[in-house]
């Protein structure tokens, strides 16, 4: 296939950063609303099981399973192809078999929100930590699961340190066309680039204490990293902070949905935001 019959991908990339935004901003949005009531913030599924009980809320869900169904197919697309050019290096394949795992996480909650759709279930109680404790706990009974966890653990703070760092250092600019909307907001994109990255990075963190202690109960997603962080000093400051920043992880990816370039399909003569923002 070549790269001048690549451009329907685009679309795809598209619909799944509106998905993956939509997301986020449920995350977020019920996170912040709950601990505003006096709660606590809010897993994925929970999130998604509490759209499925609003007005219109079907509307949406219905608009993420197809965003997630468009994500993964997307990376996977992105993958073989290499449409972002990272190249066939060692540090390219590594980026390039992130895709495929992010692919395949955004595939997971596109089968959450499966049921909710076609299986009637508000899905509501069954969130994330009541599942993947229970996926470690049979990938543990595996000869060697339990190092199979560890190196899951690795691979996902590595994820979650990648995210930050292309925060820190600003390196997701180099993915975005210059404009007035990208460089206005360009603080909240790096802020929220940066709070999901530690979101990540906890997740793998507790998959780490999973394997260490050979205790499924250990290991969890969203939530449990929501959980995680507010047992922490100020733990309700940072788990606010975080969602907060979350939301601005929702902008971002609102904005690459709009934005993003795709080196290999969009041609040679686009200003990117970093050329825009480089010191002069």
């Amino acid at each position: 296939m070549t790269e001048s019959k690549l451009g329907w991908a685009v679309p795809l990339m598209r619909a799944g950063y509106i998905g993956k935004g939509l997301v986020y901003l449920a995350v977020a949005g019920i996170s912040l609303y709950s601990i505003w009531r006096g709660g606590s913030a809010q897993d994925t599924s929970s999130a998604l099981g509490w759209l499925d009980t609003t007005w219109g809320g079907g509307v949406l869900l219905f608009v993420i399973f197809i965003g997630m169904l468009a994500y993964a197919l997307w990376r996977v697309l992105d993958a073989a192809f290499d449409l972002e050019d990272y190249g066939s290096d060692a540090k390219g394949i590594v980026a390039r078999i992130g895709m495929l795992v992010t692919g395949a996480i955004h595939l997971g909650i596109g089968a959450t929100v499966f049921p909710l759709l076609f299986g009637g279930g508000s899905g509501g109680g069954s969130g994330e930590g009541s599942s993947i404790p229970g996926h470690v706990r049979t990938v543990m009974e595996w000869p060697g699961g339990r190092w199979l966890i560890g190196a899951a653990a690795v691979l996902i703070i590595g994820a979650g340190g990648h995210y930050m760092r292309q925060g820190w250092t600003n390196e997701y600019r180099q993915h975005l066309r210059a404009n007035p909307v990208t460089t206005r907001w360009n603080p909240v994109l790096k802020a929220g680039l940066i709070a999901h990255g530690v979101v990540v990075g906890v997740v793998g963190l507790l998959f780490g204490f999973a394997a260490w202690q050979a205790n499924p109960q250990q290991a969890g997603g969203t939530g449990e990293a929501f959980s995680w962080l507010s047992g922490q000093v100020y733990g309700q400051i940072l788990v606010t902070g975080v969602c907060l920043g979350l939301l601005g992880f929702a902008l971002f990816c609102f904005v690459n949905a709009a934005y993003r370039i795709v080196p290999k399909v969009s041609g040679p003569d686009v200003q990117t935001l970093a050329a825009k923002l480089m010191p002069r």
